[in-house]
């Protein structure tokens, strides 16, 4: 199977409501078809726009690995910003408010803890682009994830003190040509990571620009001056499963 063209046979998908600090939350859980939990849980935080067909296929492609995956909705009655202005202003919006971000990241968490057949010892979270750095506030703010992975995300935090709550391994990758995460954010990030004594590691990939595990929206990325990169996204996801399965 060509990991471009991947299609999921999970057939246990449906929709999850719940409270996500000051929103009700409309996220997508894919369950495992086969065998028997309690399942660990994975809870997928999507790029800016909201919770869209990308991060859907990703829970369903952790469900097939045996995880119980969550896709997360950031926004509330599972949203989709329509034009990227929109995206601009909620994302701007989060990034100004990062404990209403924290909140809404927690209670997915708390949502996916919460059903009866995932293992709560055995938690982890990713995210894509705004997702990514999402998971990474996620893990600053203390919550009790035991892994966290972020793709392409910002790594900047108006709190880098907060890393020392960190109780998650961390695992980031990013592009050498993004054009959203600078050299000096990356030396901030390592610098920030380490000072807080974290378990983390930061993979770059040369030729990889921002969003280049976005196979679906791809074309209209482009425009943004974003791509996809079909190597990094599956060496990238290969090292995913490498990290959760330790």
């Amino acid at each position: 199977m060509h990991f471009a063209h991947y299609t999921t046979v999970v057939t246990k998908q449906k929709t999850l409501r719940y409270t996500a600090g000051d929103v009700q939350a409309k996220g997508f859980l894919a369950i495992p078809s086969r065998a028997s939990g309690p399942f660990r849980g994975v809870l997928v935080v999507p790029e800016g726009p909201g919770l869209g067909e990308h991060a859907r296929q990703r829970a369903m492609m952790l469900a097939e690995l045996g995880y119980v995956a969550l896709a997360a909705d950031l926004y509330g009655d599972g949203h989709i910003a329509q034009t990227h202005e929109e995206v601009l202003q909620r994302v701007g919006e989060l990034r100004a408010r990062r404990d209403v971000l924290r909140r809404r990241v927690c209670g997915g968490l708390d949502a996916l803890a919460a059903l009866e057949y995932v293992d709560v010892h055995q938690l982890a979270a990713i995210g894509y682009c705004f997702g990514g750095m999402a998971v990474l506030e996620l893990a600053r703010s203390g919550a009790a994830v035991a892994r966290v992975a972020s793709f392409h995300g910002l790594l900047d935090t108006p709190r880098p003190e907060d890393a020392r709550k960190i109780r998650a391994d961390v695992l980031v990758f990013t592009g050498a040509q993004d054009n959203l995460v600078t050299d000096r954010d990356i030396s901030a990030f390592e610098r920030e990571m380490t000072a807080a004594n974290v378990n983390w590691q930061l993979i770059k990939y040369g030729g990889a620009k921002h969003a280049f595990t976005n196979r679906i929206d791809a074309v209209k990325l482009q425009q943004l001056g974003f791509d996809y990169n079909e190597q990094a996204d599956r060496r990238s996801w290969a090292l995913l499963q490498l990290f959760l399965g330790e």
